[in-house]
């Protein structure tokens, strides 16, 4: 019979092996079904992260009033959308002022006095002048009342009243200032017109004041798509609160079940960088497409490119922190691993925090208990260190890219100074201490 297999050094970077007692078969079966379920979730957490994001994003964002308001506010002073509201407004208002009928009232009550024909048919045929000084002054006006403070103020306080129109746009649900019907999305621009309608007024131009209510619609933006995109809001809506939670123990598990779980952690972090990076390429892309296909309904190609930028720009921030995230975690993976680089960073690392240790000792400089207790305690420091840093940041209200370069680099910080005192405290301990000096009263 042949001599079983000699066993084989465990990877330092490995779990235990899962094999049975006394080498039974059943050891692999244990770790096949182990790197199998850990292939299995770190897989599937690379693919929702990107999914979590746009929960988050839909159910702490969309679907949150003050959010919302705070989101779209920038839109009331947005040129594009001003100068598509102004547009709309005038046709509004243009619409219900009909120079010709105007120019032949006036030419016909005229004649009725005494105007000779030929003058009175003169004066019908400014008709056309009467519209274009209309349009003109009903132009001016309008865009005084949209680029006024007192516009950006009725539009945060109808989208404000208005929330479930804004809900609405994901679920189908509500209606006010912003509303959608059958994948067109618009802005009611009727308490506009009739500031403009009383402007006009008081300027002068008696007919304004003939102006019926109006309800006109500014066409934003049209998909033939968001009824689609209402379900899976409704969906996203109800898992918002607990689904990034459930991907993160996905991740976790996945982590803890592979054998090299540095190796794990790291590819786990780059595939969800990269998904993220997919996924905000996506965007781009839609974008794009989107605005070289818009509809006849939308009116301003530059205000539809406003408001899907104001719209999803915390979702864009929010992608491009998970990939910088996720190659910070990879890069930390990979600089506590045992490759050539990160261990001649690491060996550079505590020459110089050796070398700065007796430079201090020498001149005296000595940190007592605290380097003792830091070189004693270091590694569970660190790992403190980094859980710390880790919860930081899952509390961090929104977080952006700028928040993980700040914590990392307080976390290097922290890093740097538990080594500087480890340091001092191996100096400390190598060191034999000095012989104190004679009391005075003791020399002869």
């Amino acid at each position: 019979m042949a001599d079983p297999p000699a066993p084989q050094p465990r990877d330092p970077d490995t779990t235990g092996s899962g094999a049975g007692p006394n080498g039974h078969p059943g050891g692999a079966a244990g770790r096949i079904a182990r790197s199998t379920s850990s292939a299995v979730l770190i897989v599937l957490t690379c693919i929702l992260v990107p999914v979590a994001l746009l929960a988050t994003w839909v159910h702490d964002i969309v679907l949150d009033t003050d959010r919302y308001v705070s989101t779209v506010a920038p839109l009331a002073t947005e040129p594009a959308v001003q100068d598509a509201a102004v547009h709309r407004i005038t046709e509004a208002v243009g619409a219900h002022v009909d120079g010709p009928q105007v120019a032949g009232d006036i030419a016909g009550w005229l004649q009725s006095q005494g105007l000779p024909p030929r003058a009175a048919d003169a004066l019908r045929g400014l008709g056309p002048q009467i519209d274009n000084a209309v349009d003109q002054t009903v132009t001016k006006a309008a865009t005084r009342v949209v680029r006024s403070d007192a516009f950006a103020g009725l539009w945060r306080t109808a989208n404000r009243a208005a929330h479930q129109a804004v809900v609405h746009a994901l679920t189908g649900k509500g209606r006010g200032a912003i509303g959608v019907s059958e994948g067109t999305v618009t802005l009611d621009v009727g308490t506009a017109v009739d500031r403009v309608k009383q402007d006009l007024v008081d300027a002068g131009l008696k007919p304004a004041d003939k102006i019926p209510q109006v309800n006109k619609q500014l066409v934003l933006f049209q998909s033939d798509e968001l009824a689609k995109f209402r379900k899976g809001a409704r969906l996203l809506d109800i898992v918002g609160n607990w689904f990034p939670v459930l991907v993160v123990l996905f991740g976790a598990a996945g982590v803890l079940l592979a054998r090299g779980r540095r190796r794990a952690l790291a590819r786990t972090a780059l595939g969800a960088a990269f998904a993220c990076l997919v996924v905000a390429v996506g965007l781009v892309v839609a974008r794009r497409y989107y605005l070289d296909h818009l509809p006849s309904q939308v009116q301003s190609k530059a205000a539809a490119a406003a408001v899907f930028d104001t719209l999803v720009r915390f979702l864009r921030v929010s992608l491009r922190t998970a990939v910088v995230l996720g190659v910070v975690i990879a890069l930390g993976a990979y600089f506590i691993g045992p490759g050539r680089l990160p261990v001649a960073v690491r060996g550079t690392s505590e020459r110089t925090a050796d070398s700065a240790a007796r430079w201090a000792a020498g001149h005296h400089v000595r940190t007592g208990r605290a380097g003792t207790w830091a070189l004693a305690y270091r590694r569970w420091i660190t790992l403190a260190a980094l859980l710390i840093t880790a919860l930081v940041f899952a509390l961090w209200n929104h977080p952006t890219v700028l928040t993980v370069l700040l914590l990392v680099l307080v976390l290097l910080a922290v890093l740097a100074v538990l080594c500087l005192l480890a340091a001092a405290g191996r100096i400390d301990a190598d060191t034999p201490p000095a012989a104190a000096p004679a009391h005075p009263g003791d020399r002869t």
